[in-house]
Formats: structure tokens, C-alpha cells, sequence
């Protein structure tokens, strides 16, 4: 039996998919919540958003996660960050996850990958829980109902939480899996809850096939100038790190809050909602994120609550620090319609260093800007990942490491050349420690960050002098209206400086120690931004 609206040509049958229950194709929002209340998927929560858990999974799991092994994906993957999977495995893989399906309903969503037509994917999303269909139909672009009488999925991806893997029989590592396979355009993913699995398989994906269309994937939040377009910046930056926060400024236009394209044409968000983290969210700091968490058909995911009041507790992070909530675009007053906007003309790496040595924000040349990239230093902070319990510092090249299946110089590459072509302005922006490292110190405050930000993006920044520093080269400003001089030299935040320098000398040696792989694949000026 199936229920929705669906190209009539093209049925999960039509796509070996078959013995299911009922199929649910393309439900809208009120459907949804419905069927995953009557399933007891969860909870309706005050303003008809969705309470849910995840159980034993709050986060990603990125060390299950498999790239079929071809001929075609032999000499294109970046296999020491992509773990392989034989074509064998996942066909014996697949077939069980389709054996055990049988029988059961399933939720199946049509969805674009990408705002710019030029460049978007059809992507099919078969759910076994009904509010993993709601997270997504958030979370990509949507299209028309006439659109979809003639839609034709080009990748399906198939989400089983109850289907439990065999690492002996499947060629994984546990009982969890996502599995990709390029040739077949299907990924499976199984025994994990967690819906964020969906989204950034997806990622994965036009990580994989935009850049031999000349088109850079981004692990970005972005926005443009309200009144142009043309004036976009972007915001690189890994989960915690602020790109959310910092993108959904109310004086710009707000394009998306974590995936980005940058095409000859310009940029394009890559989804058609946002998944804010929500532990200590305030109405105050950020109105209408906080606004999203009473709103019809908004998922919170992983939230304590009242249970007779549906009050939820931003600070109590028992269940998960990786506390969020799921929201279409449309839900910020400021978001952009199209998802669109020109080329970038400030480029914002986000970093939150743990160890309290980075200033707020410092100006990067180009060649620091590819060391910086490539470095992608930053702090996984708590719950972001399985196991993550406070900051760890680490390296994730390009932003976005467990994302990208190329190699980090094809992403670089392009980066690079968009940089030359454009001129874009380039800033490394600390949301992390100042005064002493985690433990000690203070996070930076929010306040002075956006301020920062703000001057940079005006160009009220580049009118300032500025100095270089002394452990990374680059340039930080030594004034800025509104701002705490103090704040801009991170040593002067210490109350030991030869402790700081301490700080500073392991931090620097860890980057020379971590950028030493990329030597043999970097220009020479960006080998001379190296720190030796």
C-alpha cells in the first residue's frame, strides 16, 4: 500500500525495493509529526514542535562509515580518511537490510540537494522512523508537488535504525554502518538514531561530484548583505565552532547554516533548513533561533524537558552537549528565498582553540589563508561526536575532514584558484579560549566576536593598523572600535605570559607537525606561510 504523491513512473518497487508495508511518499510537515506520534517516535512538544531522543547515539559515528572500493573510486578517494568497503560486502550488505525491511512501513522523501538548478541533485530518502522524514524534508530543498509527479531520484539513500550489521558478514566495524557506493548511487545506513547521519551523507556526496564540475564544496554557514547579494561572506567552520550563531546575523541576509557551493556563478546553499545546536540558547543572544524551539514542526532533538509543562532545559546536557533543533530556512525572518547569492568577498575560517593562544581575529594572505584551510585547526567540542566529553584539540583539513572523500588538495586547489580569481579577504576568527586554556580561561565573549566580524565585513577593519604576530605571521589589528585592546593581544589575557608562551610554542609545533603530509602537494608561498 502507498499513501503521497510520487512520480507514477517510478515506485520503490521500480527500484528493487519490494514486500514493504505501507510507503508514505512525500508527506508534509503535519503528517509527519502525526505518524511519528502514533508510533511513539516521540513527543509533541509546545507550539507543535517534535520531541525526540536518539538513544544510544547522539552524534555521528565516523568511524563506521564506508566508500565502496572500484575501479571507478580506486585512484579518486582519499582512502586514509575513507575507510574501504569491498563491492561484495555491501552488495551482501544490502541485501540483508532490504530482507530485514520487509514487511515494515517506510517513509520515502523527494528532495533537491542544492538552491542553484545548474548544480542540484535528486535525492531519494527511504526512513524507517517518520520523524527522521521530517528532519530531512527540513533539512534539504523541497520540491514543488508538481515537481514531483516527474521527479527522478539520481541517489537514494536508505536510513534502517533497527537493521543491526554483521562486521564479519558486511566488511564494517560494528553493529553501525553507513555505507556508500558511488557506482550504485546508494547509501545505506543502519543501527544509529541519530538524524544527522542523513544530512551529512549528503554532504558527503556533493563533496564527491561538484569538484569535477569545477564547483567547491563547503563546510560553511554564509550570508550576504542585505541590500546585496553580491557582498557574500562565508564562514568556515566545524560543529561548535559558531557558524550557525555567527551567520544569523539580523543586519545581512542569511543564505544557510552549514553547506555551502561556490560555483563560477556564485554561492548556493546546499540545504533548505538549519540544525542549531541548542544547549545554553538564550532568547536574548538569539531570538530567532530561540524562536524556532515553539514553532510548528521544529524537531528538538536530544532535550530535556518538563514532562507535564514540555519546558525545555537549554542547560541540562545529561542526555548529549549535542542538543539540537531542526528548522526549514523559512522560519528566519532574514533568510534569503533563494538560497543564492554572488561570489564571496570575505572568507571566515572559525576556529575555538582550547588552548587559549589565537587572538579574536587575525587577517590572513592568501597563502596563510591555504595553511589555514588545509590545517582546519579547531577543538571537537563535547557531543558532536561519539565520546567527545570536553574540547579536544585537532586537525580537520578543509573544516570538514570526516566529510570529505577527495583528498584535501582538490578541495585546497579550488579554494585557492577562487581566491586568486575573486580577491576575496580572508580572516581566522578564535570563538574558542582567551585568558588561559579550557579549564582555566574564558570562552570568547559572543559580544565582541560578532563586533569583530562586523568591522571586518563593512571594512572598517582594513582601516585600522595592524600588527603581525609573532607566532603565526599573520596580521592582527591592535585597535578596534568597541573592543577591548587587551582582548586583541591574547598573551596580554594571560596572568602568567611565560605560560602563554608555553601554550604557544606547543600550538605552533602541533600545526608544523600536522602540516608536514601536505608539503609535497602545496605551492611554494603557501610552503613559506608554513610555520617552521
Amino acid at each position: 500500500m502507498t499513501h503521497g504523491t510520487v512520480n507514477p513512473r517510478l515506485r520503490l518497487e521500480d527500484q528493487g525495493i519490494e514486500s514493504l508495508g505501507t510507503v508514505y511518499y512525500n508527506q508534509i510537515e503535519p503528517a509527519l509529526i502525526e505518524q511519528a506520534i502514533s508510533r511513539n517516535e516521540g513527543k509533541l512538544g509546545l507550539g507543535g514542535t517534535f520531541l525526540v531522543t536518539t538513544g544510544q547515539f547522539t552524534g555521528r559515528s565516523p568511524k563506521d562509515k564506508f566508500i565502496v572500493r572500484s575501479k571507478n573510486t580506486e585512484d579518486s578517494i582519499w582512502w586514509e580518511n575513507n575507510a574501504p568497503m569491498t563491492a561484495d560486502a555491501f552488495a551482501t550488505l544490502r541485501a540483508d537490510m532490504l530482507a530485514h525491511m520487509q514487511g515494515k512501513d517506510y517513509f520515502v522523501q523527494d528532495l533537491f540537494a542544492g538552491a542553484d538548478p545548474a548544480y542540484r541533485l535528486n535525492v531519494r530518502l527511504v526512513n524507517e522512523l517518520a520523524w527522521h522524514g521530517l528532519f530531512i524534508r527540513h533539512m534539504l530543498r523541497r520540491p514543488a508537488r508538481d515537481e514531483l509527479e516527474s521527479f527522478v531520484p539520481e541517489w537514494t539513500i536508505i536510513n534502517c535504525p533497527t537493521f543491526k550489521a554483521d562486521p564479519a558478514r558486511h566488511g564494517c566495524r560494528s553493529q553501525t554502518v553507513i555505507a556508500m557506493n558511488f557506482d550504485e548511487k546508494v547509501i545505506l545506513i543502519g543501527n544509529t538514531a541519530y538524524a544527522g547521519e542523513n544530512k551529512k551523507s549528503v554532504f558527503t556526496l556533493l563533496n564527491y561530484l561538484l569538484p569535477s564540475k569545477g564547483v567547491m564544496p563547503m563546510h560553511c554557514s554564509a550570508n550576504h548583505a542585505t541590500d546585496n547579494p553580491d557582498d557574500v561572506a562565508v564562514f568556515f567552520g566545524l560543529s561548535g565552532t559558531g557558524k550557525t550563531t555567527l551567520s544569523a546575523d539580523p543586519n545581512r541576509t542569511l543564505l544557510g547554516d552549514d553547506e555551502h557551493g561556490w560555483s563560477p556563478q556564485g554561492t548556493f546553499n546546499f540545504e533548505g533548513g538549519c540544525y542549531a545546536k541548542t544547549i545554553h540558547l538564550s532568547q536574548e543572544a538569539e531570538p530567532e533561533i530561540f524562536a524556532t524551539t515553539t514553532r510548528f514542526g521544529t524537531v528538538i532533538e536530544n532535550m530535556v524537558f518538563d514532562t507535564e509543562t514540555l519546558k525545555l532545559d537549554f542547560a541540562d546536557d545529561s542526555l548529549t552537549a549535542n542538543m539540537r533543533c531542526a528548522y526549514p530556512l523559512e522560519a528566519i525572518s532574514n533568510a534569503s528565498s533563494t538560497g543564492c547569492g554572488g561570489t564571496p568577498r570575505n572568507i571566515i575560517m572559525l576556529t575555538c582553540d582550547a588552548f587559549g593562544v589565537l587572538p579574536p581575529i587575525a587577517k590572513l594572505s592568501p597563502a596563510q589563508a591555504m595553511y589555514h584551510f588545509l590545517s582546519g585547526f579547531t577543538s571537537k567540542v563535547a557531543g558532536t561526536e561519539r565520546g567527545i566529553t570536553e574540547p579536544q584539540p585537532t586537525f580537520s583539513t578543509c573544516f570538514g575532514a570526516p566529510f570529505m572523500p577527495r583528498r584535501p588538495e582538490v578541495y585546497g586547489k579550488l579554494l585557492q584558484d577562487y581566491i586568486a580569481k575573486t580577491g576575496a579577504q580572508c580572516w581566522l576568527v578564535n570563538t574558542g579560549w582567551t585568558g588561559g586554556a579550557f579549564g582555566q580561561g574564558s570562552r570568547m565573549p559572543i559580544k565582541a566576536t560578532r563586533a569583530l566580524l562586523t568591522a571586518a565585513l563593512t571594512g572598517a577593519l582594513n582601516a585600522g593598523s595592524f600588527k603581525k604576530d609573532p607566532n603565526f605571521g599573520f596580521e592582527v589589528p591592535q585597535a578596534v572600535l568597541g573592543i577591548d585592546a587587551g582582548l586583541l593581544d591574547p598573551r596580554s589575557t594571560w596572568a602568567d605570559p611565560n605560560a602563554y608562551d608555553a601554550q604557544a610554542r606547543k600550538l605552533t609545533s602541533m600545526f608544523s607537525e600536522n602540516f608536514a603530509q601536505y608539503l609535497p602537494h602545496v605551492d611554494e608561498d603557501v610552503k613559506l606561510a608554513a610555520i617552521s
